[in-house]
């Protein structure tokens, strides 16, 4: 019997652990366990680990280790940036800026902050999702104290003018946060000629253990703790510290950059082959984000006339793994508020599925996905209502 054949288009959502990274991460678990924060030999053990992964993640991003704060991932480091922010400054002003395809981690942090009294602006972006820097000089006032953009958009691949826009806010006296969570790892990374003063990442985005993250907080930025009731990461955020994890998304950070060029190169390749092949043999397609600033291992495609989630489904029977939007909605029916912020039409958002490719796809995944796809799309739309009524023909129910 044939084995299933099964291939992962979904490396923005999660990616496979590095098997050097889980083979430096497995002595932190078993021979070197100690509490990092303990005194004796087993807690300095542990404490050195932390300490030599925090210089390393430092060093990768251009940062100070004292600048580093290690979290659960980039949900958390998202919401300490955003919430702590506004509740430090809120005697300042209690403004906000955010743009309107941020990643869920803002978008309920924000409305959480307005049911609090604060308010935000949502930046509206163009047809290919981008921020413009004269939306933003509009928006800011003088009690602005945080504006956030993502480096790094996760559905739709598109990379923001993050310099020049935290170049802007910090004109007017606000702060700037960048959720880097799909950039670190794919793209070249540094808080510095960023210009940022605040950064979140998470260690499952490139190749290293999922619930484990980091927060850059500038020094002289002082956002309110998140997590109190411990003395971890300089009483800043409260809660036994997750040694093998930290040793693993330090480890998975250094082989990620420095395989950086070779891996972007390769995964474009792969995206760029496919998105040429969708484009030129399935009709009714939209390419969604800028070809240009965009992730390399994006593609991101609304197929007309039909559901995203029946397309989804439908390459999950044939061993194709892919996503309908961000892993974080992926429960909800509604159509992309990233796609909707786009211009791009109710019905047409809700046929939009993500692909994202990684290092050990090959070619020929590639080309077994176009062909099922193809055969796929074909059959949804026989049997779509709006297919039907497009062709000037009659649907049979």
């Amino acid at each position: 019997m044939n084995k299933k054949k099964k291939i992962y288009l979904d490396h923005s959502a999660t990616t496979p652990l590095d098997k050097e990274v889980l083979e430096t991460m497995l002595p932190y678990f078993t021979d070197t366990f100690g509490n990092a924060n303990s005194i004796h030999a087993f807690g300095s053990e542990a404490a050195l680990a932390v300490d030599t992964a925090r210089r390393k993640i430092a060093e990768l991003l251009g940062a100070k280790p004292t600048e580093i704060y290690f979290t659960s991932g980039g949900t958390e480091a998202d919401n300490w940036a955003i919430k702590g922010t506004a509740c430090a400054k809120k005697d300042k002003g209690k403004h906000i800026i955010v743009s309107g395809i941020e990643h869920a981690a803002m978008m309920a942090s924000c409305g959480q902050l307005e049911k609090q009294g604060f308010e935000v602006t949502y930046l509206p972006v163009s047809a290919a999702a981008l921020v413009s820097p004269d939306d933003l000089k509009a928006a800011l006032r003088d009690d602005t104290v945080l504006v956030s953009v993502m480096l790094a958009n996760n559905e739709v691949g598109t990379i923001q003018p993050i310099k020049e826009l935290a170049q802007i806010a910090h004109a007017r006296g606000a702060l700037f946060h960048t959720d880097a969570v799909q950039a670190v790892g794919s793209i070249p990374v540094n808080v510095n000629e960023l210009g940022v003063d605040m950064l979140s990442l998470s260690a499952h985005k490139f190749y290293g253990p999922k619930g484990v993250g980091a927060l850059y907080i500038k020094s002289g930025v002082k956002p309110e703790k998140f997590m109190i009731g411990g003395h971890q990461e300089r009483t800043m955020r409260g809660g036994t510290t997750n040694v093998p994890c930290v040793v693993g998304m330090a480890k998975a950070m250094e082989l990620a950059i420095m395989n950086l060029k070779k891996n972007a190169a390769y995964v474009a390749s792969l995206r760029d082959r496919f998105v040429a092949r969708v484009e030129k043999e399935i009709p009714f397609v939209h390419y969604n984000g800028d070809r240009v600033h965009r992730l390399p291992q994006n593609a991101n495609f609304s197929f007309e006339f039909i559901e995203g989630e029946s397309l989804l489904l439908n390459l999950d029977l044939v061993g194709i793994a892919c996503s309908s939007g961000s892993a974080c909605s992926s429960g909800s029916l509604d159509p992309s508020h990233v796609l909707l912020a786009m211009g791009i039409p109710h019905a047409v958002a809700h046929g939009s599925i993500r692909f994202t490719f990684g290092k050990d796809n090959t070619q020929e995944d590639v080309d077994y996905t176009v062909d099922k796809l193809k055969e796929i799309v074909e059959k949804l739309r026989v049997i779509s209502p709006l297919f039907a009524e497009f062709k000037g023909g009659v649907h049979n129910v």
